[in-house]
């Protein structure tokens, strides 16, 4: 039994604690009542020693993928939806997988059977006094705007992501009053990896094509979109509110060197130029130079920009894990190479999964962002993959959990009470077990409720409350007054 005996910062009486999910690591029913085919979907399972996920081109009998059936939420959101309430969620954060509402992405008439199960799923959320916080596009497009049309470097699909937005913000007027674009779509600055490039942006290249060129093409159509969202979504209802998704991670020079600083300075520009167009509605003048000397043609035509202008999102939904350090290159060279340039900090610690843990970056991060774009911030993910042990009486002992998110929250708390940074929201990653994104494993576990069912799909799917689970629901109880240290 935990003690929950230490005081800490009180939260404003409005904030929304909550939890979050991608529907692509829960739902599973991968071809449930018509649901189409995602990049989810063809994407098999990794591991810690193994990262990288790989994607084929059809489903393949020899081998495993872990999103087919996640953890049957699809068909369990009723009862884990009461564990929810119990725990004292305010808010759930989760997606709606594109496929369900319009299976190949490109389609006229909407699929009913995915919106009524929306439709359930917001009204029980609401029923039990969660609000409903929700994603468009979490990584999992439909594969058929990659196979048909090559992903978001196409701009067929800003039109079919619009009528995507437009759809959802008509249908589910009144249930849902938070909405967000494109999901941590500033991960695919490190274009180098192809996994970011596909999960992203369903960009599937080869060595004839420059993957930074085509990078940056995607992610402008993908902006030009989310903006057209945020103007349907007002033209729908003024009171909705759409914001950009940024996986935010504080860059640190290594040491007081000036080519360090410039670097880590450069390393920030070139990550969260994504915020400037999304939040400001207007590209950076160094990334415009940028373009000029690599000579890309990016099409930022009149029409876009006042797009972009017009439509700037609401607030800032973002995830934080850990943060990142580089160090000047002996070229001396200021050009941002997120798959070479990082070197380990030498002042924080690690997960199992080799994530660097630094609580008070979250407090840095977040006054960085208040700074720079003076809109309210939401933070939409953030907590540890870790390796849980399910002890015979049905316990899970977390104390490593609760540390950590204790640790982060008491940085949240103190950059808002503290420091003034408008901070709405706080919904942890994850209230329950999922599957990982990045390694699409079971193994590295999430949650507070510890789900039985393994990387294969096997286990009797019984839900177990975690110790964590009763810290994070004393300190909701407490509107983040008690730390239980």
């Amino acid at each position: 039994m935990h003690k929950f005996m230490s005081k800490a910062l009180k939260m404003p009486d409005d904030f929304l604690w909550g939890g979050a999910v991608a529907a692509h690591q829960v739902e599973g029913n991968w071809q449930a009542d018509g649901k189409g085919v995602s990049i989810a979907d063809v994407m098999a399972a990794a591991s810690r020693e193994q990262p990288q996920r790989v994607v084929t081109d059809t489903v393949q009998d020899d081998k495993v993928y872990p999103n087919h059936w996640g953890i049957d939420f699809y068909k369990t959101y009723p009862q884990d939806i009461k564990l929810f309430a119990e725990l004292g969620l305010k808010a759930f954060r989760t997606s709606i997988a594109w496929t369900r509402i319009f299976p190949n992405g490109d389609e006229d008439e909407p699929n009913a059977a995915g919106l009524r199960y929306y439709d359930d799923l917001f009204d029980q959320l609401l029923a039990n006094g969660i609000e409903p916080v929700v994603t468009l596009s979490h990584f999992e497009m439909p594969y058929n705007l990659v196979k048909k049309y090559g992903g978001w470097r196409n701009r067929k699909l800003i039109d079919f992501f619009e009528h995507f937005a437009q759809t959802c913000f008509e249908h589910f007027d009144g249930k849902v009053r938070y909405w967000m674009t494109f999901n941590e779509i500033d991960n695919q600055s490190d274009w180098r990896n192809a996994h970011h490039l596909y999960q992203d942006s369903g960009l599937q290249l080869d060595d004839s094509v420059n993957w930074e060129e085509a990078m940056f093409q995607a992610a402008h159509n993908e902006m030009v979109a989310s903006a057209k969202a945020v103007l349907a979504a007002h033209k729908v209802d003024p009171q909705l509110q759409v914001g950009a998704m940024l996986a935010m991670v504080p860059i640190y020079a290594l040491t007081a060197k000036p080519g360090d600083q410039m670097l880590a300075e450069r390393a920030l520009q070139y990550r969260y130029y994504y915020g400037d167009v999304q939040m400001e509605g207007e590209y950076p003048r160094w990334l415009l130079k940028y373009f000029e000397r690599k000579g890309y043609d990016i099409p930022l035509s009149d029409e876009d920009l006042a797009t972009l202008k017009a439509g700037a999102a609401d607030f800032l939904g973002m995830s934080y894990y850990f943060s990142f350090t580089v160090q000047e290159r002996a070229d001396g060279k200021v050009e941002y190479d997120e798959h070479n340039d990082l070197v380990d900090n030498p002042y924080v610690e690690k997960s199992q999964w080799g994530w660097q843990i630094d609580p008070q970056g979250m407090r840095w991060i977040l006054n960085w962002i208040q700074d720079r774009w003076h809109k309210p911030t939401m933070i939409v993910e953030n907590g540890i993959g870790a390796y849980d042990k399910l002890e015979a009486d049905g316990q899970v002992h977390d104390d490593y959990r609760i540390s950590y998110l204790r640790d982060h929250i008491r940085q949240m708390e103190l950059a808002v009470v503290e420091d003034g940074v408008d901070v709405i929201g706080y919904t942890m990653w994850s209230p329950i077990d999922l599957v990982s994104a990045s390694t699409g494993e079971m193994a590295k576990r999430y949650g507070l409720i510890y789900v039985d069912r393994d990387d294969s799909g096997q286990g009797s799917d019984q839900r177990y409350k975690k110790d964590s689970f009763a810290w994070y629901q004393h300190l909701i109880a407490t509107n983040g007054a008690d730390l239980g240290d």
